[in-house]
């Protein structure tokens, strides 16, 4: 099932949850949001413009819970979420240019150097070097 990117409303929000709630949370939630704004369920009393906004908003839960019930949409919504936040969080354009690197030049090995680690002969050994 292709995933739509649907990135202007917060499912987990519109069913008061959090991405941690298990699977049981989720769908007692979403039964109890959609009692409560079900058309049907609605009293005869309610003005005309309440009533449209409660069917809205029953629309909304309704769409939470086809994305956040299945194991298979919620995995992928919750990858978009993350992903959204780190592209929020990360500069888009930042460049690393290899001038800009510093580099141990004292052995050949200057990772090695670079990661701490000291002139070693049994690292060396290792990997296969005789002499440096």
């Amino acid at each position: 099932m292709a995933f739509e990117r649907i990135t202007q409303k917060d499912w987990y929000k519109i069913l008061g949850a959090k991405p941690s709630d298990s699977p049981g949370e989720l769908k007692r939630k979403y039964q109890r949001l959609a009692l409560l704004y079900h058309p049907d369920k609605q009293k005869a009393d309610v003005p005309a413009g309440e009533v449209e906004e409660r069917v809205q908003r029953f629309i909304e839960i309704d769409q939470a819970w086809k994305i956040l019930g299945n194991e298979e949409t919620k995995k992928e919504y919750d990858l978009q979420q993350r992903e959204d936040n780190l592209t929020k969080e990360w500069p888009l354009h930042a460049q690393v240019y290899l001038e800009d690197m510093s580099w141990n030049e004292v052995s050949p090995f200057g990772i090695l150097s670079g990661l701490g680690l000291s002139k070693n002969v049994s690292v060396y050994n290792q990997l296969g070097v005789d002499e440096v």
